[in-house]
């Protein structure tokens, strides 16, 4: 039988395991205690387990779980984006909605303004074309009443007037202190001294030698000079 080489830590490995022989007294207290051993052994191993048994457990749980946290992680993020997103939206929607709404009610104001503006043209063209109307008609009726004026207003020919431009001066007479002026009427000759009744109301006002005047109560001067006789 071939021999077999134990060390000597082997040797007392298996001589702990034995135990100690109860048949040797132990009157010092050197043995320790089976079931204290026994403990710690069992301690140490699951001490000694323990590692490993948490080593095992995270190569397999650790992929799995890294695997779930990236699906939590991007469904999070899918969801925050999400807000975001629906945020965003709702705020550039009411923004619009708000610029839409603004811009509606200046277009309104606008045509507010653009109606009265109309209406107060228009009442100023109508108050223009009425001033129009107006002066023309004032125009007509002052070139009426001017007319009338004239027609009115003009002076009526004095009586006896055209008949007394046909007379025919011939002369003056000195006589004492009377002095007259002889005329030829067309009719036949007739003599009157100054200051007298000459035809109607027109009387001999002055007497020169070539020239003699005659006057009418409403300011008329008649003026005949005298014509050489052939």
């Amino acid at each position: 039988m071939p021999s077999r080489h134990i060390p000597n830590h082997a040797f007392d490995e298996i001589l702990s395991d034995l135990g100690d022989d109860p048949a040797i007294p132990d009157p010092h207290g050197i043995r320790k205690p089976k079931t204290a051993k026994n403990n710690h052994s069992e301690t140490l191993g699951i001490h000694t387990n323990q590692p490993k048994l948490d080593a095992l457990q995270s190569l397999h749980l650790t992929p799995q779980l890294k695997k779930i946290s990236g699906l939590v992680a991007g469904f999070a993020f899918l969801a925050v984006l999400g807000l975001v997103f629906f945020g965003a939206y709702e705020s550039l929607k009411s923004n619009s909605q708000a610029q839409i709404e603004s811009a509606q009610n200046q277009l309104t104001e606008l045509q507010k303004e653009v109606a009265v503006l109309r209406n107060e043209l228009q009442d100023g063209l109508d108050d223009i074309y009425k001033e129009i109307e107006s002066l023309e008609v004032s125009i007509h009726s002052f070139k009426e009443k001017k007319a009338e004026n004239k027609v009115i207003y003009k002076p009526p020919p004095i009586p006896h007037e055209a008949e007394l431009r046909r007379w025919r001066y011939l002369g003056s007479l000195q006589m004492g202190h009377s002095q007259r002026a002889y005329f030829h009427t067309g009719k036949g000759g007739s003599t009157f001294e100054m200051g007298a009744s000459v035809l109607g109301d027109w009387r001999l006002s002055h007497i020169q030698k070539d020239v003699v005047t005659l006057t009418h109560p409403q300011g008329k001067s008649l003026a005949l000079t005298a014509s050489k006789s052939e």
